[in-house]
């Protein structure tokens, strides 16, 4: 430390000239302007910091000073910096130690570092410097301008690459490579400013030769002692060649010294040597030869410096600058990928913010040109956000009158007649093909299927109300049904009026004949007439049964047991045409049924199914449950019901048999009907099944709708 303290004063006398022009500097703030640029200085001493504030001053500038390398690493925590002026020898973290520390952090590996020392100038030391990241080393007393001046050189390297960060990302390309060539220019810079400084710092430790026109050494400085290992008695009157032999000559190339060419080219030049130490180890050497004539006799002065560790440092630096020219041209290669990854993601943005506006303007035609009415209605506020055309024409209403308006759409279900209410709070109902009636603006009534979904449409929870106006459906299904039934009636008239024709023509036959021959009817003719009379009251009888205001005993009893009560009278039918009966009967729960009208229903489907098979046919009875019905079966062995018949099956007074009267099967269909039960029929080339499925839970729905009422 006290070696250091040496070189304060000479220090601050060298940079009195800087403080006189900056007087002012200490009167203004220490809070740095937005456009300074932030240098952090180090050293234990608060004089070393004193003159390199006096030499660095400037109102660019942002001088922060640190102590300690603790406190210098806490400082770049803080804030980012130009360049930092490091002293390697300090109480605690070293300057070596602080700098490893700071290039270690990826924020702070690319700060340039300046080592300044007075204590050790070895080789070991220097080359220590740089290989923790050091960009130049300085050793004290040291030239003033010259230290302003590199600093000067990095601050604009750390300003171009301030400014190089703040341009657009389509330059960058280009403003790299302005950056590399700027790198190129302050790196030859550099080169001339190191040797200048090297130049006026370090002529003392150069070791300097007098010698005349034939070479022999006149003088020599001590320094020849730590430089080549003699001692000054044992040049004094030996050749220059002895501790030069090699000097680059004209056209870059080494040759062996030559007195006669080296004091005619040489003078006032620096040449490149190659020394030889007393132990024969060579080492390169700059020369720099003066000529003076005393008394007529030319004499020359050369002064032999030894680079070896300017080589060494030269070496670093290229690798370094190789290094940072690697890093800038991988850094490019990133910046143009990350510039194609950006155009082709622009691209892609630019293909979906098309595909939108093309899907927006699909839905919106969709929308209106779809033949359903359809309504946005906000939930929160009720305003209509949206109509289509279909709307506006079945309702009658403007657009402009309902757009954005709380428009009271009336809705009332089917057969209840009560409102569907989408006025009510929090209403969020999904509806799906619920038959409504509305009315439009001149009062006329019409009928639709309602379905409803809730969407979000600009943030704002909506509800999507489709109706299907079902109004021309419904009116053609009116009519369908008014003309089937009067196709209905003039079937049944024609049935009824051929079956009773027949036994009427029959007795008033035979009573014509009485009546002209005035003779009394035989009882041959009389049981005739009786059978004729039997037969028509049997048609009445039979469609009597098919009026649905019969009335009807149901109690709650068991479908096996009305089924085998019947079975026996089956089976006994079906030995006499010689065919076969088979039954399965499972366990099913009771059931609310009219036990004569069951059995008539069972009866008139087992003798068809009897009748529909020939000789050896099959007749299968069955019962079983199946989810929440309980299902009666029977099936035939016959050839099936063509399919042109089988829309025709249960239609009064249509039968296939030649002495059917057709009313059968629809006394069946008309008993089910009024079991609340359904007939299904399945037929092919094996037969033909006749389903009665009857609802399970009869009684207990029938209860629950009477206390509703």
């Amino acid at each position: 430390m006290e070696k250091e303290r040496r070189y304060v004063l000479p220090i601050m006398q060298n940079t009195m000239k800087y403080s006189i022009q900056k007087k002012d500097f200490t009167e203004k703030t220490n809070k740095p302007d937005t456009d300074t640029i932030n240098i952090l200085m180090v050293d234990d001493l608060k004089e070393n910091l004193i003159a390199l504030e006096a030499v660095l001053s400037s109102p660019s500038y942002h001088l922060v000073t640190a102590r300690s390398g603790e406190e210098a690493l806490k400082c770049i925590l803080k804030q980012d910096f130009a360049v930092i002026l490091l002293d390697v020898q300090m109480p605690g973290l070293n300057g070596f130690e602080t700098a490893k520390l700071i290039k270690a952090r990826k924020r702070s590996k690319d700060i340039p570092i300046i080592f300044i020392t007075a204590i050790s100038q070895d080789m070991e030391h220097v080359l220590h410097g740089y290989s923790v990241g050091a960009i130049d080393y300085i050793f004290k007393p040291f030239n003033p301008e010259t230290l302003k001046q590199k600093v000067e050189q990095f601050v604009k390297i750390y300003k171009s690459h301030t400014e190089c960060l703040k341009r657009s990302e389509w330059k960058k390309s280009i403003e790299l490579e302005e950056v590399h060539n700027k790198l190129n220019r302050t790196s030859g810079d550099l080169y001339k400013t190191e040797t200048l400084s090297k130049v006026v710092a370090e002529t003392l430790l150069d070791t300097i030769v007098t010698f005349n026109e034939s070479g022999v050494i006149l003088s020599i400085n001590p320094m020849v002692k730590k430089m080549f290992g003699y001692n000054v008695e044992e040049l004094i009157g030996n050749n220059l060649a002895t501790i030069l032999p090699v000097v680059k000559q004209e056209g870059d190339r080494m040759a062996l010294l030559s007195m006669l060419s080296f004091t005619k080219s040489g003078v006032g030049k620096i040449l490149e040597g190659v020394g030889l130490r007393k132990d024969q180890n060579r080492f390169p050497v700059d020369v720099q030869m003066g000529k003076a004539i005393i008394e007529d006799t030319p004499l020359f002065v050369c002064t032999i410096r030894d680079v070896t560790e300017r080589k060494e440092i030269e070496k670093i630096k290229n690798q370094q600058f190789n290094l940072l020219k690697k890093v800038v041209e991988e850094r490019t290669l990133d910046l143009l990928s990350t510039n194609e990854k950006l155009k082709a993601e622009i691209k892609e943005r630019k293909k979906a913010a098309d595909d939108l506006i093309v899907s927006h303007e699909l839905l919106k035609k969709i929308f209106e040109a779809s033949p359903c009415l359809k309504v946005i209605r906000s939930i929160r506020t009720g305003r209509f956000m949206d109509v289509n055309k279909t709307w506006l024409q079945h309702t009658g209403y403007d657009y402009e009158t309902v757009k954005d308006q709380v428009f009271d759409w009336a809705l009332y279900t089917w057969g209840d007649e009560n409102k569907v209410d989408f006025a009510s709070p929090g209403w969020n109902k999904t509806l799906s093909n619920l038959k409504v009636t509305y009315q439009s603006k001149n009062g006329e009534r019409r009928w639709g299927l309602l379905s409803t979904e809730i969407i979000e449409l600009q943030n704002e929870a909506c509800v999507l109300i489709v109706v299907n106006d079902i109004t021309e459906r419904e009116n053609l299904e009116k009519e369908m049904v008014r003309l089937d039934r009067l196709n209905l009636i003039g079937e049944m008239a024609a049935g009824i009026a051929h079956e009773i024709r027949n036994p009427m023509t029959t007795v008033h036959g035979f009573l014509q004949m009485w009546k002209s021959n005035n003779q009394p009817l035989s009882p041959e003719f009389i049981d005739i007439m009786l059978d004729e009379l039997d037969r028509a009251n049997s048609i009445i009888k039979e469609f009597l049964t098919l009026a649905k205001n019969k009335a009807s005993n149901k109690t709650k009893q068991s479908l096996n047991r009305i089924v085998e009560a019947i079975l026996p009278l089956i089976t006994a039918e079906a030995n006499l045409a010689g065919k076969r009966v088979q039954q399965f009967l499972e366990p099913c729960p009771d059931l609310l049924l009219d036990e004569k009208e069951i059995r008539q229903l069972f009866l008139n489907l087992a003798l068809n199914g009897l009748e529909a098979m020939e000789l050896g046919g099959i007749l299968t009875v069955r019962t079983y449950t199946e989810q929440e019905m309980v299902i009666l079966e029977v099936k035939d062995s016959g050839n099936g019901i063509k399919p042109d018949i089988l829309d025709k099956i249960g239609t009064p007074f249509f039968t296939t048999k030649d002495q059917g009267t057709g009313m059968g099967l629809a006394v069946c269909y008309s008993i089910a009907d009024r079991h609340q039960a359904k007939i299904k029929v399945q037929t092919g080339h094996e037969g033909t099944s006749f389903f009665i499925c009857f609802d399970r839970y009869l009684d207990e729905n029938l209860h629950l709708n009477g206390e509703k009422k």
